[in-house]
């Protein structure tokens, strides 16, 4: 007798959301820091501003990058299957790359730096190396958590678990 195998699908949108998410903060937090090492330079160069900025932009950023890879990949076909578009890597990493850089801005002026201080800040993240690395994380994420759902992939399997009745 032949065991009956399931057929391929994709992973669940909710899942694939998770992992994108994780990813993106890893990506995020590695550039970054790889970014400010190769640079000699700190993400936030201007004293006195503390570490809030930061947290702040970067939690932003990730809940920017979690609500718009939502809004792409949840969207059904007719038939009831996941097929989103890998378009929408481009606009979560626009999304993120505009959270991420205004989130900077609100976090200076949080902080009590005047708003001269706070878009100069802002305006360096988003016209450096630092700003590429925000968008290439998403981006990244983004088209993997696409990817995600849209495969039609069946689950690995070992040579030795092939039903062969001889």
């Amino acid at each position: 007798m032949s065991e009956r195998r399931e057929p391929g699908g994709s992973v669940r949108p909710l899942t694939a959301l998770g992992f994108a998410t994780a990813s993106f903060v890893a990506l995020l937090i590695f550039g970054l820091g790889m970014v400010s090492l190769a640079l000699s330079e700190d993400v936030i160069a201007t004293p006195g501003l503390g570490q809030v900025p930061g947290i702040l932009a970067t939690v932003s950023a990730t809940v920017g990058f979690a609500g718009a890879l939502w809004a792409s990949i949840r969207r059904k076909r007719r038939d009831e299957t996941y097929q989103p578009s890998f378009w929408g890597a481009a606009w979560t990493a626009a999304t993120s790359y505009v959270v991420y850089v205004a989130a900077i801005f609100v976090g200076a002026v949080a902080t009590g730096a005047d708003l001269a201080v706070a878009a100069s800040v802002a305006g360096r993240i988003a016209t450096t190396w630092f700003g590429v690395v925000v968008a290439a994380a998403a981006l990244i994420a983004a088209w993997g958590g696409i990817a995600l759902v849209r495969t039609r992939a069946q689950r690995p399997r070992w040579p030795w678990e092939d039903e062969f009745d001889e």
